[in-house]
């Protein structure tokens, strides 16, 4: 029903920038929380970016504070992860997840709160 299309990743160099786009259909996206996760090889899948819905809350990870900004487009359905100022330690598989139940603060990281998500796109920062 739901579903949730990533774009945008690729290799960057180190202080480069990408801007992930995940695209959602089956859903308004006015009415959806939304978030980004990550995962690196060999590690737990955790919590990037989210805004969730009604209170317009925006969570970011400590790592990418300052350097992350999560962004929505209600009209297009899309919404995005504009990355400035890569490190070789954002490598990983972001995907795009989205919930209809309201999300408090506290279950932005919480993987498990996530019902859609996206198949995932590969970040690959070099050195």
């Amino acid at each position: 029903q739901v579903q949730l299309v990533e774009s945008g990743g690729g290799l960057v160099q180190t202080g480069g920038s990408l801007r992930l786009a995940c695209a959602a259909s089956g859903v308004t996206l006015a009415n959806y929380s939304i978030a980004w996760f990550r995962q690196a090889p060999g590690k737990e899948r955790e919590g990037v970016s989210c805004i969730t819905k009604g209170d317009d809350f925006t969570y970011y990870e400590d790592s990418v504070k300052g350097r992350f900004t999560m962004s929505r487009d209600n009209a297009k359905n899309t919404f995005y992860l504009q990355m400035n100022s890569l490190k070789p330690e954002d490598t990983a598989d972001y995907t795009c997840a989205g919930t209809r139940i309201f999300t408090p603060e506290a279950m932005c990281r919480i993987k498990d709160w996530w019902d859609d998500w996206g198949q995932g796109t590969q970040v690959t920062v070099s050195s």
